[in-house]
């Protein structure tokens, strides 16, 4: 007889609950299990939040402290973050329907909850702004990356839609800001083959079969800069930002590329006044559930035309 599915767990101001595997294991406690491999919060922490039902079962039922450890189970749990700096940038919904929602991003306001940031993400606003628990995004967007966020609203559809980005139907396009270099031949198609490079977050090119593929064209040149269409024809992670780097002209603002840049410290204001300047301008496909045609303009800019360089005193 087959087991009735279980319900979802509810979000907490748009958080989903994060989950942990219950390994064998020489723990007597479900207390001494998370005080031991989630040391991020300390034991009288864990107790704490154990006490007051923050820690559930498969069932949703809350996990006391004194809970015996039962291996091969699993545990949820609501995270608490300390204060995140408020974003002042606002998402807008270009489009909604019961199976989609397309979203217009801000630069600096990351996608997903990662590090320091959870209530400040484009997926727990939407959640919170829309009452929609299922929001799941259909593909990746930087956090310094402007542009248009797809969102699938019911599980049921899900595979559909990011089967489209897995098998290359949805046609996106990019614009960007980089440096003009006049012996560059444009258009041209960029292929490479991009790999983790030795620093943090980074990607490089290296020799053999290529994995990425960009359409770079030249749309306008003003003061030494250039405004770039970019075509991706594959999605692997800072594609865009490593194939102008690798040519030569790295988008203007880039935190990454050509030089690693320090984070900020968590407790520093960010610096809102340099975004970098790349852009999802466009996004179409046809929709796996109704077959239309979809196509979505973003209604961001760039800082173009940009400003003339002081000259030489």
């Amino acid at each position: 007889m087959t087991r009735p599915a279980r319900p979802p767990l509810p979000t907490r101001d748009g958080v989903s609950p994060s989950s942990v595997a219950l390994p064998s294991g020489p723990w007597a406690t479900v207390l001494d299990f998370m005080a031991e491999r989630l040391p991020a919060v300390s034991r009288d922490g864990w107790r704490q939040r154990m006490a007051i039902g923050d820690v559930v079962d498969d069932q949703g039922q809350p996990v006391p402290p004194h809970a015996p450890y039962r291996p091969q189970s699993r545990l949820h749990y609501w995270r608490a973050l300390p204060f995140e700096h408020p974003i002042p940038f606002e998402e807008h919904i270009v489009f909604q329907d019961a199976h989609l929602v397309i979203a217009d991003k801000p630069h600096f306001l990351p996608l997903t909850p990662k590090g320091r940031y959870v209530q400040e993400t484009l997926l727990v606003r939407l959640k919170r702004r829309l009452g929609i628990d299922t929001l799941v995004p259909m593909h990746r967007l930087d956090r310094e990356t402007a542009g248009l966020v797809a969102f699938t609203v019911q599980p049921a559809s899900r595979d559909a839609y990011q089967a489209l980005f897995r098998q290359q139907q949805v046609h996106k396009v990019y614009e960007a800001v980089a440096p003009f270099r006049a012996d560059l031949p444009l258009p041209q198609r960029h292929c490479s083959r991009l790999v983790e490079s030795d620093h943090f977050m980074a990607m490089t090119e290296v020799p053999g079969e290529p994995n990425s593929d960009t359409l770079i064209e030249l749309l306008d040149t003003r003061h030494g800069q250039g405004l770039y269409r970019l075509s991706p024809r594959t999605g692997k992670r800072h594609q865009l930002r490593a194939h102008l780097h690798a040519l030569g002209i790295p988008i203007v603002n880039d935190r990454i590329y050509p030089v690693l840049q320090p984070a900020d410290a968590p407790d520093a204001t960010p610096n809102w006044d340099h975004p970098l300047q790349l852009l999802a301008r466009h996004l179409a496909f046809t929709d796996p559930v109704t077959c239309q045609p979809r196509a979505f303009t973003s209604q961001r800019s760039l800082d173009w035309p940009p400003s003339p360089r002081p000259a030489h005193a």
